[in-house]
């Protein structure tokens, strides 16, 4: 019997397998969509996300990041990454890199969709397979949380993102934070001449209406074509009753998200995928939910914080300001989210 049948292809349950291989699990990974997949990311990897990917056997190129900068377009404030640097990776590198080294670990892909789940006390069948447990790693909307009646309505009004590059060589080394009554716009440089540009924000126009926001920005770019096309995610925020249903343990996205304004999806991608996979090796799955609540405790609260205060009245200008007249806590802040 597969002892982990992992529902989805992406960074979480590529990560979800690669633990279990490296813990000596057989882990089988269902997932239709051929790889690499791209997706609406900012595509910014925080230190402790770069940290743990080397902790799975998995070296991204990209861009070093040394940092993050707030702009406003009258004040900026900017504060170095203390753990060593981040890394702006095209969505792309990362999932081609996350599937060579399942592969090179014996993960077995299968080409199907998980769409319903069958489970006793002993083992769980999904897409034809079974095994003693099923990680969803099925994204932001996932199916399962909603099949195995997990899903629970997120509170407040819903956070959009929309992202696309532009062929330029990158202005700065930190991922570059622009903010507006309306959103904010996210520059991470990922190639030697690529920068992606996402913007956040909970009112629903086209790309272009959005970086008009942001008119440093826009003056900038106002020459240059987008080298992709744009994608979208939203609504950012979900939520789920609980993490575990019987043998089924959510992780990543699909185990609630708040958003994607503090750039730690990938860390927390991981971390709880490893948290997964080692309470299922120690024989303690029932552990997994404190476990989860535990690993993402920090990100929950700094990014709902951060994302009540954005939601106010010229919230931005006030958050720049007070991260230019107090760097130190803006710096401490920075350091929290590493």
């Amino acid at each position: 019997m597969i002892d982990v049948l992992v529902a989805g292809g992406g960074p979480a349950g590529l990560a979800a397998a690669i633990r279990a291989a490296s813990a000596g699990l057989e882990a089988v990974v269902v997932e239709p969509r051929a790889t690499p997949v791209d997706k609406a990311c900012g595509e910014g990897i925080m230190p402790g996300g770069v940290a743990a990917l080397r902790a799975l056997g998995v070296r991204v190129g990209g861009r070093e990041l040394r940092g993050i900068r707030y702009t406003d377009g009258l004040h900026s404030a900017e504060a170095a990454f203390r753990d060593g640097p981040g890394a702006g990776v095209r969505r792309t590198e990362l999932h081609t890199a996350l599937r060579e080294r399942a592969a090179a670990l014996g993960v077995r892909v299968v080409d199907a969709k998980v769409h319903g789940v069958r489970q006793d006390e002993h083992a769980v069948t999904a897409a034809g397979l079974t095994a003693r447990w099923l990680i969803a790693a099925d994204g932001l909307h996932s199916p399962l949380r909603r099949a195995l009646g997990l899903d629970r309505p997120a509170s407040g009004p819903g956070r959009y993102g929309l992202r696309r590059h532009y062929p330029v060589a990158p202005w700065t080394d930190h991922v570059e934070v622009h903010w507006s009554p309306h959103g904010e716009a996210y520059v991470t440089p990922v190639g030697d001449r690529l920068v992606g540009v996402a913007v956040l924000s909970r009112d629903r126009r086209p790309y272009d209406g959005h970086l008009a926001a942001f008119p440093a920005l826009a003056d900038r770019l106002a020459d240059v074509p987008g080298a992709t096309t744009v994608r979208g995610a939203g609504p950012l925020r979900q939520s789920a009753h609980d993490r575990r249903a019987g043998r089924v343990l959510l992780v990543g996205d699909a185990a609630g998200y708040v958003d994607a304004l503090t750039g730690e999806g990938i860390a927390l991608a991981v971390a709880t995928a490893t948290a997964a996979v080692d309470c299922l090796a120690a024989g303690r799955p029932e552990d997994y939910p404190r476990r989860w609540a535990r690993v993402t405790r920090r990100h929950r609260w700094l990014t709902a914080a951060l994302v009540g205060a954005a939601g106010r009245p010229a919230a931005g200008r006030i958050i720049v300001a007070a991260a230019h007249r107090a760097p130190a806590v803006f710096r401490g802040a920075v350091h929290a989210l590493q």
